[in-house]
């Protein structure tokens, strides 16, 4: 019922289809193998996952690399030949890789590889554009330089590794036009060194990341206080470019953009996303980069330019997080799979593997979207054509307004004119869309919402 209202009003808001978008739906069009991919995660493949990872005793960062039982790297090897497996099942789709760098630092006291397990299916038509997700393999007790006590780390971060690793499984064998990437960081309890890896790696080999799914405590539907809640799961995004420069920050300032990063826009297709695939579930947003005064390995992704956002379960419980195993005050503390709710485990990933699979067969976001306007009636875009696009959309919304209210499907152009709507009251954004219905999160105009890791500086009009 929810995605039919949620239709319904997005049509009340004002969308419309223009008389030369020829073959363009008016609204996204319904994907059935979307449908099927929501309701495709396995409880079983998730819980035997977390099985297995705790299983290790801990892996924590400064943990045995050399043991086949217990640590880290037995971790490491154990991931490496689950993604190999799953290669072997679709043909050799996969390629994986072990980056890694050796750091010192503030929680790294002497020397320390820090590897990351990867596994990328290719493009098919776009294969240096990439849609990656992540969680970290790493695990810790109260005492973040413990590396030796048992550290079950079942929610914090098995259960993100067990959800790409699922979605892995699931989208190894379905097409891809862009490349897809599921990484198991090692590092974040440490310093976010995991994330640092995989964005340098990025960087060095021109990876076009068009989005960073960091998945981070993701199996839980119990609060502390007691709130039980199946049903939602929060997503974080940045609200200003991390690596934005002072001049773009002075255009943004006077003309908008605080609220439209592009990590911010791939939020909100997360969340339509939900609305139309997934009756039982629902993304909230959260305009921040991270719970407060904690972090992820989105953060790297951001700081490189990338848009990245953070998913993780809407109630979290303290007493299951960075804890040593125990029973005080008859509370039991500790991370261990009895706190996993795998039913809202499969819903999570499904959100994930819906957005991965979506955002590879849809084109490339606009380029270069611009804006133009004032003293006018009418408001006037201009973008640059991206490959794979049959036509785009024009979105619009109160300065207010969370999500995106009203639409404009243009056809296959580069220039759009919107009559008598004045760009003094609204903001405003494109999207590309794909013969098959496919669309790409919506570009706010300029360099605060651009995709690209480095766009060019502000012009001003």
């Amino acid at each position: 019922m929810r995605r039919i209202l949620s239709v319904w009003c997005w049509l009340a808001a004002g969308a419309t289809v223009s008389a030369h978008a020829a073959g363009l739906p008016a609204v996204p069009r319904e994907q059935p193998a979307l449908r099927a991919l929501a309701v495709a995660p396995s409880e079983t493949e998730l819980r035997a996952t977390i099985t297995q990872l705790v299983g290790f005793g801990t892996r924590h960062t400064l943990s045995d690399t050399r043991s086949g039982t217990r640590g880290i790297g037995a971790a490491r090897r154990w991931v490496k030949a689950r993604f190999e497996a799953i290669s072997r099942d679709c043909g050799g789709c996969l390629e994986v890789i072990t980056p890694s760098q050796t750091f010192t630092g503030k929680r790294i006291p002497h020397p320390t590889q820090v590897m990351d397990v990867v596994a990328i299916k290719r493009g098919s038509s776009d294969p240096q554009r990439v849609i990656a997700i992540t969680g970290h393999l790493d695990s810790r007790v109260s005492d973040v330089m413990n590396a030796s006590s048992d550290a079950p780390g079942a929610n914090d971060d098995a259960s993100g590794v067990a959800a790409l690793i699922e979605a892995a499984r699931l989208l190894s064998k379905q097409d891809n036009r862009a490349t897809l990437v599921f990484a198991a960081l090692s590092g974040e309890e440490q310093g976010l060194y995991g994330g640092k890896v995989l964005a340098d790696y990025a960087v060095a080999h021109g990876w076009q990341v068009e989005a960073e799914l960091n998945n981070d405590i993701v199996g839980n539907s119990r609060g502390q206080n007691g709130v039980i809640d199946n049903t939602v799961v929060r997503v974080f995004s940045e609200g200003t470019r991390s690596n934005e420069t002072l001049q773009q920050a002075d255009y943004r300032r006077y003309h908008g953009g605080e609220v439209d990063s592009p990590s911010r826009n791939l939020a909100r297709t997360m969340a339509q996303l939900a609305d139309r695939y997934l009756p039982d579930f629902r993304v909230r947003m959260v305009y921040r980069t991270d719970r407060y005064g904690r972090g992820g390995d989105q953060v790297p992704f951001l700081e490189a330019g990338y848009p990245a956002v953070r998913v993780t379960e809407a109630h979290e419980d303290y007493t299951h997080q960075h804890q040593d195993l125990r029973t005080q005050d008859g509370i039991r503390y500790g991370d261990t799979i009895a706190g996993i709710d795998f039913r809202y485990l499969a819903r999570v990933t499904a959100l994930n593997a819906i957005t991965m699979a979506t955002l590879s067969r849809a084109p490339a976001p606009p380029a270069a979207v611009d804006i133009h306007g004032a003293l006018a009636t009418d408001t006037t875009l201009d973008w640059h054509k991206v490959p794979g696009a049959a036509g785009y959309r024009v979105h619009w919304r109160d300065t207010t307004a969370p999500q995106w209210q009203h639409a404009q499907a243009t056809g296959d152009v580069d220039h759009y004119v919107l009559k008598d709507v004045v760009i003094d009251d609204w903001y405003f954004g494109v999207s590309s869309v794909s013969a098959d219905g496919y669309e790409s999160p919506v570009v706010f105009p300029g360099d605060a919402g651009s995709f690209e890791r480095s766009p060019p500086a502000a012009t001003k009009h």
